[in-house]
Parts: C-alpha cells; sequence; structure tokens
C-alpha cells in the first residue's frame, strides 16, 4: 500500500474515532424522555460503534473517488457511481443497525425494517456527499501539489539548461580573445607566448573544473582570474599594474564561475591595452549585510563604461538573471577620478551553508 494510501486510512481512522468520543459525551449528557439512563459503557459502545462503522464506508467512498471523480469528461457516469455507492450505504447503515441493535439498543422496541431504513436515509445520506466532497478536496489537493513539484522542476530545468548554454557560450569567447592574445605575442617574444601557452593550460583546467557547477566558492573564482591576468601580464608587461582589494573573510562566498574574468576582460581591452602609460587594473571584494559586493575598475578614459552588448556582459547579467532572478544589480558607472567601474551585487551565500 503507498504512503499516501496509508495517510487516508490513518486521517479516516482518527476522524471517526474522535467522532465516536464526542458522540459518546453527547449520549452520557441527553436527557431521555423514558427515564432512560445510560452507563459509560452502554454509551460508549454505542457511540464508537456508530463511528466506527462509518470507516468501511468511508475509505470505500475515497477509492470510488479516486477512480470516478466528479470533473469534466466523466460527469455522469461519476454521478450515478457515487449516487448508487451513497444509496448502498443507506442500505448497508440500515441493516447493520437493525440487527445490531440488541447488543447496542439504539431502539427500545425495535421498529420495522421500513421504519429504520427512512431513519436511515435522514442520517446518513447527506452524510454520505460530505464524506464525498472531503474526498474530492483531498484527491485535488493531490492534484495542485504534484502539478506544482512537477512545474518546480521543469522550471529548474530549463534554467539548468540555460545556464549550461550559457557557459558552453562564454568558454569559447573567452578561448578566442585568449588565443588572439597569444598569437599576437609570437612574433614578438616567444619566450613570452610560451608562458602566456602555460597560464592558459592553467586557466583551462580551473575552467573545466568549474564547468559543471553553478556557483563557485570565491576564492576558486579569483584563483582563476588570477591565471587569466597573468597572461595578460606578460602581453603588456609594466602596463598592467594591479590593485586587489579583498576581503579574505569571503573567500567561501558562493559565485557563478567566470564572473570577474569577462569584467577584467572588458577593462584591459577597452581601457588599459589602449594606453601608452601604464594603466591600473582594481580587483575589489567585499559584504554588504546579506550581499556580496565585486567590484572590477580601471583608470582609462571612460569609454569602457559606455553602453555596448558585448558577449561578456549579456552573458554575465543572463547567467545572474537565472541564478537570482531580479535580486542582483551589475552597474557600469565612470567614478569621480577618471576611468570606469563595474559594480555588481549579488545575495551572500557561503560554501559550507549551501552543502
Amino acid at each position: 500500500m503507498s504512503r499516501h494510501a496509508w495517510l487516508v486510512v490513518l486521517a479516516v481512522i482518527v476522524w471517526w474515532t474522535l467522532e465516536g468520543l464526542v458522540t459518546t459525551g453527547q449520549l452520557l449528557t441527553m436527557q431521555f424522555g423514558d427515564d432512560e439512563v445510560l452507563t459509560l459503557v452502554q454509551a460508549v459502545r454505542r457511540g464508537m460503534a456508530s463511528a466506527w462503522l462509518w470507516i468501511p464506508f468511508s475509505l470505500g467512498l475515497f477509492w470510488l473517488v479516486e477512480r470516478y471523480p466528479i470533473e469534466r469528461g466523466g460527469l455522469v457516469r461519476s454521478l450515478c457511481a457515487l449516487t448508487a455507492a451513497v444509496l448502498a450505504i443507506v442500505l448497508l447503515r440500515a441493516v447493520c443497525v437493525y440487527y445490531l441493535n440488541p447488543w447496542l439498543g439504539w431502539y427500545r422496541t425495535l421498529p420495522p425494517f421500513r421504519d429504520v431504513l427512512v431513519t436511515s436515509v435522514f442520517n446518513n445520506f447527506l452524510l454520505a456527499w460530505l464524506n464525498i466532497g472531503v474526498a474530492h478536496a483531498w484527491l485535488f489537493g493531490r492534484r495542485a501539489l504534484q502539478r506544482q513539484r512537477q512545474a518546480e522542476q521543469l522550471q529548474a530545468r530549463l534554467t539548468e539548461t540555460r545556464l549550461e548554454a550559457l557557459s558552453a557560450q562564454l568558454n569559447p569567447h573567452f578561448l578566442f580573445n585568449a588565443l588572439n592574445s597569444i598569437a599576437e605575442m609570437v612574433h614578438r617574444d616567444a619566450a613570452a607566448a610560451d608562458r602566456m601557452l602555460v597560464g592558459l593550460g592553467e586557466l583551462l583546467r580551473s575552467s573545466l573544473d568549474h564547468r559543471q557547477r553553478a556557483l563557485v566558492p570565491l576564492r576558486e573564482e579569483l584563483r582563476l582570474l588570477r591565471h587569466y591576468i597573468d597572461i595578460e601580464k606578460v602581453r603588456l608587461g609594466e602596463r598592467l599594474q594591479l590593485q586587489w582589494d579583498i576581503d579574505q573573510r569571503l573567500a567561501d562566498a558562493l559565485v557563478p564561475p567566470l564572473l570577474l574574468q569577462p569584467l577584467a576582460e572588458n577593462a584591459i581591452r577597452h581601457a588599459i591595452a589602449e594606453k601608452i602609460a601604464p594603466g591600473l587594473l582594481r580587483i575589489g571584494v567585499g559584504g554588504d549585510g546579506p550581499w556580496l559586493l565585486l567590484e572590477v575598475g580601471d583608470d582609462g578614459d571612460g569609454r569602457s563604461s559606455a553602453p555596448r552588448h558585448g558577449t561578456g556582459l549579456a552573458n554575465i547579467r543572463s547567467r545572474l538573471e537565472c541564478l537570482f532572478g531580479t535580486g542582483y544589480s551589475l552597474e557600469l558607472e565612470a567614478p569621480p577620478e577618471g576611468g570606469t567601474r563595474a559594480r555588481l551585487r549579488i545575495p551572500l551565500q557561503r560554501a559550507r551553508m549551501a552543502a
């Protein structure tokens, strides 16, 4: 028997047992016109028997509603089946009362069966339909819960599929740019190009490690970012200056993989690489209550803050929307001291909390 079926049986038994106890209490306090006084045993026997007789009938109605629910497409058939079941219950209840009366004493003088049957119609017809109503509420509630779970599972699979597609889009984009940088260096400095290839290998290994995860600890994201910056450092030399401002207490904060690298790439490509003088790349990580704040800035001429629809930024926005809905922000701004600053705010989650 399934867990659902056991729950139904348990709920029906508990309900009718409580109903029997209530009836027993009413019988003990009821004043009968013929000076009949019920003992506790008689009251319990009569009250519990009257209630427990409903247990098989209620379970039968629940079973019947599962197979013939009143819904579009089978309305006539369901009404006929349930009405027949209700009439059968009315008849069976009358038979039980008639033949168990010598033991339970519902009637001091047993009337003809016809009178007992009429009384059963008044007492049990509407009560049987009330059972059918409860069974429908149980059935439709369970169906609604199942549909909600299926919808949530479908949404989770769609989100996962979209994230995988975005990750697959990001890595080729990044590789294309990195290989272009190395190709530029091969003809000018072979040794430097070799170091860049070594750095690219390390970067690819880290990237593949992160490929199957939607979120990674910040320390791993920063290690991957350092691999990328090492490549660009070989290419640009002293023209690329670095400033790290990392709150180490946030090393276990979870972030989407390859979140900072496209921002750093944007700053280097559109600001620092175009300068003749050394340029500064700033990487900052901090916290603000329930938020994780990440910044990537440069000291260029501010052109990298101009609105653009490049693959990297569009990819970041799409992935953050998949993961956090509207619970994030990504802004490109021109700070008063010059240059461009990309500011990210995402919910602060820690690796040990998500385990």
